[in-house]
């Protein structure tokens, strides 16, 4: 019986055995991916990260369950942040940043 080799952030082979068989990946490799996840959606990752993070999502439905529910979620919230906040409320908040920022220079 032989084992397959784990599947590491930046590994060429993207977990595959020299037979082309995918291993399923540790809980701890899956930890660290979803630690990942976010900044992936947020595009702050590196591109050897990305490639990293996109292998693993290709090979484990788990956390490509996961990271399809944080992709909406962004993007719901992403739609629902557009209204403008109303003038009244806009000119009542920089009238209160005018004032703070008058004691701070006279503080």
């Amino acid at each position: 019986m032989s084992q397959q080799p784990t599947q590491t952030p930046g590994d060429p082979t993207g977990g595959m055995s020299s037979s082309g068989m995918s291993s399923d990946p540790t809980p701890g490799e899956c930890a660290d991916f979803l630690e990942r996840i976010v900044y992936f959606l947020d595009n702050e990752l590196d591109e050897s990260d990305c490639s990293a993070v996109r292998i693993h999502l290709d090979s484990c439905n788990p956390c490509l369950e996961k990271y399809d529910l944080q992709r909406t979620v962004k993007a719901v919230v992403a739609r629902s942040c557009t209204e403008a906040a109303p003038d009244q409320l806009r000119q009542r908040v920089l009238l209160q940043i005018r004032k703070v920022q008058v004691e701070i220079r006279e503080g």
